[in-house]
């Protein structure tokens, strides 16, 4: 893990009842973006059930001012959410999604907002 927000959300994904299975997406698992390839952190899959979709890819950032992101990577962040918005559409009903998060309870809300 890179950081403590990583750790922190890790402990969290361990104890989750809602989470059947996370992984963090190795350094080869990249998404093609007009400004260079992207990895994102995170894969988690969901129990059926109180959420509506299953899968979630997620990047784990700081929420600290002196952790701002370059422009770069913003941009690449911005290409990745509809990257993953298009693979929902097109492979089950928006069952994929992806976003950035610094914790798992801001994770929780972005997932069952949209159940």
């Amino acid at each position: 893990m890179d950081s403590k927000v990583e750790r922190d959300f890790v402990r969290d994904l361990d104890t989750s009842a809602e989470v059947v299975v996370y992984s963090k997406l190795p350094r080869g698992f990249l998404i093609p973006t007009p400004v260079g390839d992207y990895n994102p952190d995170w894969a988690i899959a969901f129990k059926e059930g109180g959420i509506k979709h299953l899968y979630f890819v997620a990047e784990t950032k700081s929420d600290l001012p002196s952790m701002k992101m370059r422009e770069l990577e913003q941009t690449k962040i911005k290409c990745a959410r509809k990257f993953f918005d298009e693979i929902g559409r097109r492979i089950n009903d928006n069952s994929v999604k992806y976003d950035m998060v610094t914790s798992y309870s801001e994770l929780m809300a972005l997932v069952k907002d949209v159940a």
